[in-house]
């Protein structure tokens, strides 16, 4: 599971002509699932999404969290996050959990979004809508944040017998 994490003075979605999502100063975060994705990824990016230090304090920076300072949450569920742009120019979507199935898990993800907050802090926008999201980047600051360990390794091309660097994902 792939988040980006943007503090903001403000964030909404529209879609058409309808505002379905507005928040003020907190967090918007564009959600991706993967095929593979299960309880435990989900679990931990919102742990992650709730937890992370990027408000500050009186005294210094990345002192608070979201809940800590009882800000907003707007959550967008954005599959293009598992687009893979290596071959072509088209982007190879295929480690995108499908839409069926990703609805239900996005639907999860802010329950528990609800569960371990404020349920009235927390807004969405409408999934499998074309989105039009408009933020004020605070900061700025936009972080990554992905429920799988990665690392390059060393691999043998077959084809070619070269030695290629190649992304390895690994379970947490």
């Amino acid at each position: 599971m792939r988040a980006v994490l943007q503090k903001v003075s403000q964030a909404s979605v529209t879609v058409g002509d309808r505002v379905v999502g507005s928040i003020g100063a907190g967090i918007c975060v564009l959600v991706g699932i993967g095929v593979d994705d299960t309880q435990e990824d989900l679990d931990y990016i919102a742990r992650k999404v709730l937890g992370m230090r990027v408000f500050s304090d009186s005294n210094a920076f990345w002192k608070r969290s979201v809940q800590d300072e009882q800000l907003e949450v707007l959550c967008v569920s954005q599959f293009t996050l598992y687009g893979k742009t290596t071959k072509g120019s088209k982007p190879d979507f295929h480690q995108a959990m499908k839409s069926h199935e990703s609805r239900e898990f996005f639907d999860r993800f802010v329950a528990r979004l609800r569960e371990l907050y404020r349920a009235d802090k927390v807004q969405t926008g409408e999934f499998g809508a074309m989105m039009q999201v408009a933020l004020v980047n605070d900061g700025p600051v936009t972080l990554q944040l992905d429920s799988r360990k990665f690392t390059y390794s060393q691999s043998e091309n077959r084809n070619s017998g070269k030695n290629e660097r190649r992304l390895k994902y690994e379970k947490k």
